[in-house]
């Protein structure tokens, strides 16, 4: 049973993704609805949901979602790291319908000027209060970004981190440059975990699988089989490829013997599925 492990979906006439460029083509609804069978014709049993806006409303919507629909095993939500009461936030997300669903915490940490927003008191006291409560953090980074990704990982060792997207390397304009080291350098810590989601976005139109392969190989070098999983960021990545053709060329760039790995056991590990 393959796991995606990473995906969106939003309601527009809820709540606006401001994000989402005026005449883009995400510019409308995306739900479960149109999610189901997509992932069903493609073998995805169970997913993960990823928040996509740091507003706090959200998150308690996307866990009576999954309560509601069994397609959804876990979610990564937001709540706001700097505030105080971060751990009685947490708590009262589990106490919600479906708040055992609740796996993780994100942050649009690549939306942040600050290049050591991660290294700030509040943010440290705030990710020690996710380690506390057990769950899951994922970085959403963009590459300049990552030595300090690994400079958090280093300064909280009992957290587990999801590098979603792989850090967003250069995929489309190249060269690998500094994001192969520092992408290098945090898979040499145990407590990080590397995401293969977000690729042909990065790539854009007109990708092809060997656009993607280094990335793919330095990121199976960098964390393993054993701390990679598959997510296939729809519906961002609808913009460039369908969601059978982002499963494809996931499971064309990993050996076969690695694919129960990727593609569910590390999911249903690292979050708890």
């Amino acid at each position: 049973m393959i796991v995606d492990a990473h995906h969106h979906v939003w309601d527009l006439s809820v709540r606006d993704q401001d994000w989402i460029p005026e005449h883009s083509p995400l510019r409308r609804d995306f739900t479960l609805a149109d999610l189901t069978p997509e992932a069903r014709a493609a073998g995805v049993g169970r997913t993960v949901l990823v928040q996509t806006v740091t507003v706090a409303e959200e998150t308690p919507e996307f866990l009576a979602l999954a309560d509601a629909h069994d397609l959804v095993a876990g979610v990564v939500g937001w709540t706001d790291l700097t505030h105080p009461g971060i751990a009685e936030e947490l708590a009262r997300l589990r106490e919600l319908p479906g708040g055992a669903h609740l796996k993780g915490i994100r942050h649009q940490v690549q939306g942040e000027s600050d290049p050591g927003w991660l290294q700030r008191p509040d943010v440290r006291r705030g990710l020690r209060a996710v380690a506390e409560a057990g769950l899951v953090y994922d970085l959403v980074v963009v590459p300049h970004q990552l030595p300090s990704c690994v400079r958090a990982v280093g300064e909280h060792e009992d957290l587990v981190f999801v590098l979603d997207h792989l850090g967003k390397p250069p995929v489309a304009i190249g060269p690998r440059g500094p994001w192969e080291g520092d992408l290098r350098a945090l898979g040499h810590h145990p407590n990080t975990v590397g995401k293969l989601s977000g690729l042909v976005t990065e790539a854009g139109a007109g990708w092809k699988p060997a656009d993607l392969r280094p990335y793919v190989d330095i990121a199976l070098e960098s964390f393993g089989p054993e701390r990679l999983m598959f997510g296939s960021d729809w519906p961002v990545c609808t913009e460039v490829a369908s969601y059978g053709q982002v499963l494809a060329v996931a499971e064309e760039l990993t050996d076969p013997g690695d694919r129960a790995a990727i593609f569910e056991e590390n999911a249903v590990r690292v979050y708890g599925l």
